[in-house]
């Protein structure tokens, strides 16, 4: 994974505060009476020398001397592991006046020809150290390996040879890839390791900085700077540089501006850093407003806890306090994101556009990393995480983990689940991302997730000519994952529509490659607010395309298994054409839909308008509810794109057919204050679709409240949902037949009523009597203040969370909650 090549801001001095307390840290740190200031990893022995360290990394690499060869799993991985290995040693050029180790890897001006290069050397190398391969222990296969290193040494990559192109080739990608070849091969290099050890320290000499022109490392790439450099000082047996890795992860030297192990949004050192890294509420980002949790989330948690394995119980072992947060992570920023073994696709930046890391990827690198953790881990949290790998390795059975990983990862999984653990059960959650304006909704059946960008947070990322068509993925695009866990998988993104991503509201003219990209919004209203305790919350996103002069307020409204979706506003003075997609989805051969009860044609090529259309069923998908009717256009195709139309870079030429249905709202060109509502049903079956429709508008169904310039709200059951863009008053009687009242904010704000079930002693109550929370946000984080006032007589006022007051007002209640400084959380306030 390449880095951007933005230029990072120059470091500050300030953070007396952390940077005191991380320089008392580092010191200590390097006392061997210094007790560890959280448990470590479970080893045979602890390691006091740095060739104990080299050794670790070495079983990390191969899985080790004592691998079980007799066990299917373990007999499968070092067969991948031969596999690769043989492909690649197949096709080596070792004749005197080569131009290249690999024919195919010949261009010296793309350094990736560099760090693929390493690639194979290591896979080669690798499979030889490694126990059942057909080339272990072959001196011949060794020979070959060593002679690659130094032909590279004397061609390419070495001191006085120029370095060209992207220097997180140089630096991180060839540099790890030929060190973890050196761990393994170093008996065979004898004095030649001393060459390669020097070619490392020369252009990954210091974990803080990299670049050429030695900037601050940050967030995943800092911690692949300190690996590199920790492996190469493991070998070279220089023990203040491992030092100098230990305290670069808590960024001692820059006083914890970018530590890796402290959330951006922690307090100690906040506003000094770039802002990458993870934020207390899940979200990462990285190249300053990404989202990135399933890029370089997973890489930096992948890394960081092999260099942790590396260093624990050790004279090097990480002390830092703010090192229990990396548990957080993978409660928060990882498990709630994965679906069954599929990342969502919104965080995992240019990621999506590679052929290699289609769909379930992503959580395989999470898998190993936390396997790797559980060791370290308090008791309480080790069975947690254990309790989620369990989970995970059960749950995706697209693309079996055991089959996939390392020799030294299955034996880790094996060993886990020889313990009987019990998995954690299917996750049942709202979870919403203020940092970085995603949000999932993940019910028994199915999981949503919407991608939203504002002023705070980047569109897309399109680098090193990668997702090139990555226009509209923050547009307000909804993803839904159901029991077809390959849906993103098997070439999703090359052939997709990328002018018609689901859940999108967009102008529909033809964009350039990469346009607009590592942009913001004008506006910051995205966010919501979320019932705790619930799969309940509103979101929202006042939209401002980029490149276009199109404007739309966009409402998601989740209740349960109920996803409501509502626009307005959607004005483009200048625009050919703007669209919103009800639906984009690649579709298994005969997926029946059904419009109003009328089948509609499968064949490739089918398209039609259907005029007052209140409800539409795609199997295996969704139900789709329009209250108010609509008039639906709908398309049947097989769509044949190549991966390289997205990916110059590591795309390829074949090209590839999917089929896909699409259904979308046309709001015409120069559209001026449009709108729409729709609902999503993804548990519903056709039936169960027609009956929500015919009851929308009654008192047991669906109601549209509000749908203009100032606020959306919707009522359905006991909840009430309110996107308020502006001041303004709800209607919310109708929500609760023979009930007057309203729900008022004095400005923009999310606010969910939610009666959370029985009365205090069990009993159902009538309602409004029941327990009732109220959950409220500031989704344009620059309010010091919300005010919401709930005017409905018959409740009593129990709790609120702090910052949050609650005063009478008439028969009803006002609520005002300090919003400065939680940048779009929620806060609540309980009735009865």
């Amino acid at each position: 994974m390449e880095n951007d090549t933005v230029t990072a801001p120059a470091r500050t001095t300030t953070g007396v505060t952390r940077r005191s307390l991380l320089r008392g840290v580092g010191a200590l740190a390097g006392a061997a009476a210094l007790a560890p200031a959280l448990p470590l990893p479970a080893r045979a022995a602890p390691a006091s020398t740095t060739a104990e360290l080299v050794e670790r990394w070495a079983v990390l690499q191969t899985g080790g001397p004592g691998l079980d060869l007799a066990d299917a799993h373990v007999k499968g991985a070092v067969r991948r592991v031969d596999r690769a290995a043989t492909t690649v040693l197949a096709t080596l050029d070792r004749t005197a006046g080569r131009a290249a180790l690999w024919p195919d890897l010949a261009d010296w001006t793309r350094s990736n020809t560099v760090t693929t290069t390493f690639k194979r050397l290591r896979s080669i190398a690798v499979a030889w150290a490694t126990p059942g391969t057909s080339m272990a222990g072959d001196a011949t296969v060794a020979a070959d390996v060593v002679d690659g290193i130094t032909w590279m040494h004397d061609h390419v990559y070495g001191p006085g040879i120029p370095r060209f192109d992207n220097d997180w080739d140089w630096e991180i990608g060839s540099a790890s890839a030929l060190a973890d070849a050196l761990v393994v091969l170093r008996e065979p290099l004898g004095d030649a390791l001393a060459r390669s050890t020097s070619a490392i320290d020369h252009y990954t000499p210091d974990p803080n900085l990299w670049r050429a022109d030695r900037q601050i490392a940050t967030g995943a790439n800092r911690v692949w700077i300190a690996t590199v450099v920790a492996v190469r000082a493991a070998l070279d047996g220089d023990e203040a540089a491992l030092g100098r890795v230990r305290d670069a992860l808590s960024d001692v030297e820059g006083g914890g501006a970018n530590s890796v192990l402290a959330f951006v949004d922690g307090g100690t050192a906040e506003g000094e850093g770039t802002g990458e890294g993870f934020f207390r509420d899940g979200s990462f980002l990285q190249h300053w407003k990404h989202p990135y949790n399933g890029g370089y989330g997973k890489e930096l948690l992948g890394t960081l806890s092999s260099l942790l394995h590396l260093l624990g119980d050790s004279p090097w072992q990480v002390t830092d306090p703010e090192l229990a947060n990396v548990y957080a992570w993978v409660t928060d920023a990882f498990d709630p994101l994965i679906v069954r073994g599929d990342m969502a696709a919104s965080v995992c930046g240019r990621e999506i556009a590679r052929p290699s890391k289609q769909g379930h990827v992503a959580a395989q690198t999470v898998i190993e990393g936390t396997l790797r953790l559980i060791p370290s881990a308090p008791e309480a949290t080790a069975s947690t995480l254990t309790g989620l790998v369990a989970q995970w390795i059960a749950e995706d059975t697209y693309r079996d983990f055991l089959a996939a990983t390392t020799p030294a990862s299955v034996v880790a999984a094996n060993a886990l689940l020889a313990g009987g653990p019990t998995p954690r059960g299917v996750l049942v959650t709202h979870r919403q991302y203020p940092a970085m304006d995603k949000m999932v909704h993940r019910r028994p059946g199915f999981a949503v997730s919407v991608s939203a960008y504002s002023a705070r947070v980047y569109n897309y990322e399109s680098i090193q000519n990668e997702n090139l068509h990555g226009w509209h993925l923050s547009d307000g695009m909804v993803l839904l994952y159901t029991d077809d866990l390959g849906h993103y998988s098997e070439d999703y993104w090359p052939t997709v529509d990328p002018y018609r991503l689901p859940g999108t509201t967009v102008d529909t003219a033809r964009l350039a490659n990469s346009a607009n990209f590592r942009e913001t919004s004008d506006a910051t209203w995205v966010g919501g607010a979320a019932v705790p305790g619930a799969t309940v919350g509103a979101y929202g996103q006042d939209l401002h395309a980029r490149g276009s002069d199109l404007r739309a307020l966009k409402s998601w409204f989740l209740v349960d298994d109920v996803v409501v979706c509502v626009g307005s506003g959607i004005t483009a003075p200048a625009a050919g054409g703007v669209e919103t997609v009800v639906e984009n989805r690649k579709v298994r051969d005969g997926a029946a839909l059904v419009v109003d009860g009328v089948a509609q044609g499968i064949g490739n090529g089918w398209s039609a308008t259907l005029d007052d259309v209140r409800w539409a069923h795609l199997s295996g998908t969704a139900g789709y509810v329009f209250p108010g009717g609509a008039r639906l256009h709908a398309l049947r195709e097989d769509r044949t794109h190549t991966w390289r139309e997205i990916n110059i870079k590591y795309g390829t030429d074949t090209p590839v057919t999917r089929p896909y249905v699409t259904a979308w709202l046309d709001h015409g060109a120069a559209p001026a204050d449009a709108a729409y509502a729709y609902v999503m049903l993804p548990a519903a079956d056709a039936d169960g679709t027609r009956a929500f429709a015919e009851a929308c508008g009654t008192a047991d169904g669906l109601r549209v409240l509000a749908q203009d310039a100032d606020v959306h709200a919707v009522a359905l059951g006991g909840t009430i949902a309110a996107n308020f863009w502006a001041p303004a008053s709800v209607p919310v009687g109708a929500a609760v037949p023979g009930v007057s009242g309203s729900l008022h904010a004095d400005g923009p704000a999310s606010v969910v009523v939610h009666e959370t079930g029985g009365g205090a002693d069990g009993a159902g109550g009538t309602a409004w009597t029941r327990p009732t929370t109220v959950a409220l946000s500031d989704p344009t984080q620059t309010r010091d203040t919300v005010v919401v006032d709930l005017n409905r007589d018959g409740l009593r006022f129990v709790s609120a969370d702090p910052g949050v007051t609650v005063t009478r007002r008439g028969a009803g209640w006002r609520i005002v909650a300090a919003t400065a400084g939680l940048a779009g959380a929620t806060v609540t306030a309980s009735f009865v």
